[in-house]
């Protein structure tokens, strides 16, 4: 059986200088559809942009807040705190102890991914900051 994993691919949004060019070529008398056709955007998007321009809205493109963070702020430093503590326990003894402790499951793979972003990287079996000297 061949399993087939969808990827919803976001494209990037065009600049406001593009908008406005497409804006301003339309206000010189080009139809929408041969704007849309000639900048390579849909019909759509141009009476989007030119609702957005009667409106008195910016024509930037919006901002999307993303995914949010796996951990909050007492989370992570609950986490730091542990690192410190016991810098050679194994990322399943940390899971568990952020489940516990914060009431957050985590898989063991994103854990290693915050620790990394944290600043700390696993040396000889144990975690540790990465501009730490060994002596």
């Amino acid at each position: 059986m061949l399993l087939v994993r969808e990827h919803h691919w976001r494209m990037k949004a065009y600049s406001e200088d593009l908008r406005a060019k497409i804006l301003e070529a339309v206000d010189r008398g080009m139809p929408k559809s041969e704007a849309a056709k000639t900048f390579g955007v849909s019909r759509t998007s141009i009476k989007r942009y030119a609702a957005a321009r009667r409106e008195g809205r910016t024509l930037a493109p919006r901002r999307h807040p993303g995914s949010k963070p796996k951990l909050d702020e007492r989370a992570r430093a609950l986490l730091e705190s542990d690192v410190e503590e016991r810098p050679a326990a194994t990322l399943k003894d940390r899971r568990r102890f952020l489940e516990a402790m914060a009431g957050v499951s985590v898989s063991e793979s994103t854990l290693s991914r915050l620790l990394r972003k944290m600043g700390f990287s696993p040396k000889d079996g144990a975690w540790e900051r990465q501009n730490a000297t060994s002596s």
